[in-house]
Order: C-alpha cells, then sequence, then structure tokens
C-alpha cells in the first residue's frame, strides 16, 4: 500500500512540475554587474564594451557584428546573480571575437533575448527560468582610436 501511495505522489508530483515552470523576461543593472569583482578580473581593460547609444570613442574601422547566447544554471542562485554571470560569459565570447578579428571595442550593444532587440545603456535583459537563465546579445566589433 505505501508503495502505491508513494507511486502515487510521485506521479502527481511530475506531471505538476511543468506547471511551476516559469520563463520571466528581467531587467538587472549594467552598472552593478560591471561593479563585480568576476567583470573587472575576467573582462581587463584591453577591449571596452559601449551599450546601446552610449558614447565611444572614435571608430577608425567597423569590422562586423556578431550576435552571442549565453545560458548558465539559475538553480539555488538569485535571478540577478545568474542574470549576471550568462552576461559576463557573453560579454567574453564578444571579447574574444573582437580580439581574434583585430578590434579593442565592442559598440552597440544590445540585448536580443527571443529576437527582441533591446537598446539600452543602463540595464540588460535576461531570460530566467526555474533551471536556466540566458542573455542575448548582438554588439558591433570596431577598432576605435
Amino acid at each position: 500500500m505505501k508503495k502505491i501511495i508513494l507511486s502515487f505522489c510521485m506521479l502527481a508530483l511530475v506531471i505538476s512540475f511543468p506547471a511551476q515552470a516559469r520563463n520571466d523576461f528581467k531587467h538587472f543593472s549594467l552598472a552593478d554587474a560591471f561593479a563585480l569583482e568576476q567583470f573587472k578580473s575576467k573582462l581587463g581593460n584591453n577591449v571596452q564594451f559601449y551599450f546601446g547609444n552610449q558614447r565611444h570613442g572614435r571608430v577608425i574601422k567597423r569590422i562586423g557584428s556578431w550576435p552571442t547566447q549565453k545560458k548558465t544554471n539559475a538553480f539555488n542562485k538569485t535571478d540577478e546573480f545568474a542574470c549576471q554571470w550568462a552576461l559576463l560569459s557573453g560579454l567574453l565570447s564578444l571579447k574574444k571575437r573582437a580580439l581574434a578579428e583585430g578590434g579593442n571595442a565592442v559598440i552597440n550593444i544590445k540585448t536580443n533575448n527571443d529576437h527582441r532587440e533591446i537598446n539600452n545603456r543602463k540595464t540588460f535583459e535576461c531570460e530566467v527560468g526555474n533551471i536556466i537563465a540566458s542573455v542575448a546579445l548582438v554588439g558591433t566589433v570596431v577598432k576605435q582610436k
């Protein structure tokens, strides 16, 4: 009898789990993210990042635009921390591309979650679920003076 009750409870749990799934789009501060020590140490200063219509140096050469979408495990993390981690991963991907292409800056960075571009220089958008957080970015690699 206990096995039947236990089996029934497990089945109810499995069936109800998808109903509790979430898929939220949240906005977080770029200043708060860039203030974290992980951002400073991992990004360094050999590639500059400019979000939205943020002012940047004079562009000598426009190299090209590239997208990136990075996901991270959000389980047992705050939404903000998980999203900051996914943002850092996306920026590291853009940095790697910039260095490989001979650039020293990424300008006009926008979030591009679910194919909706958001052009904001103060916040970034993150898609947060129960288990995964995701940040999609698109930016233009340039060589600036």
